[in-house]
């Protein structure tokens, strides 16, 4: 039996060459484009990176939860349902860890090439389905980026840190202050203060 011929030099397969599966990409075809038609789809997606904010935001990889229908309709198909996603990030107050789920509503046409609102729309004004394909990513990632707080908070009524010493305040008591002294006054005070005995402390016998 002759051995198989080595393969060419730097040829790589074809499943090498292939590029991972995206698995925001839902298929089209059993939906059809008979306006009415519908399909049900509930899957749980990693998250994808740059999901975020500056002080909070989505893990990458984290697992976003999603319940949509889609509906064939004469321009293109339009996308309804809910989205849940993780999200994590610190209290602009006092800088503790915040976690949180967003639960979101979501509703978007995603339009055929050459429709009419493909055609009297912006680039930018209206998702596009993609063959026979859409993308669900950008969609969701634009709902939930803009659902972020840009300051988030660990409670409603965080009071923060203390300005003098940096702890929280609500782990301080209601009393909690800081001696405020006037800095012209500052070498005076430490010269009684000064123990008994050392440089710079008061001594009756020296007056």
């Amino acid at each position: 039996m002759s051995a198989a011929p080595p393969p060419r030099p730097g040829a790589a397969s074809s499943e090498a060459r292939r590029p991972a599966a995206n698995p925001w990409l839902v298929d089209l075809r059993e939906l059809g484009r008979r306006a009415g038609s519908l399909r049900e789809l509930e899957r749980t997606l990693p998250a994808p990176p740059g999901w975020n904010v500056e002080l909070i935001g989505v893990p990458e990889g984290a697992e976003v939860h999603i319940r949509l229908r889609l509906e064939s309709v004469m321009e293109g198909v339009l996308v309804s349902g809910d989205v849940d996603v993780p999200v994590v990030g610190s209290c602009a107050r006092c800088l503790d860890p915040v976690e949180d789920t967003l639960e979101l509503d979501v509703q978007e046409l995603f339009a055929y090439e050459g429709s009419t609102t493909e055609a009297t729309s912006e680039e930018d004004e209206v998702r596009s389905v993609e063959g026979d394909h859409i993308d669900l990513e950008p969609m969701v990632r634009d709902l939930v980026v803009l659902s972020l707080p840009l300051a988030p908070t660990c409670t409603e009524d965080c009071a923060g840190l203390c300005v003098d010493c940096g702890q929280r305040l609500d782990d301080l008591p209601a009393d909690h202050t800081h001696e405020v002294l006037d800095p012209r006054w500052a070498g005076l005070a430490g010269r009684f203060t000064s123990a008994p005995g050392t440089p710079g402390a008061d001594d009756p016998e020296e007056n």
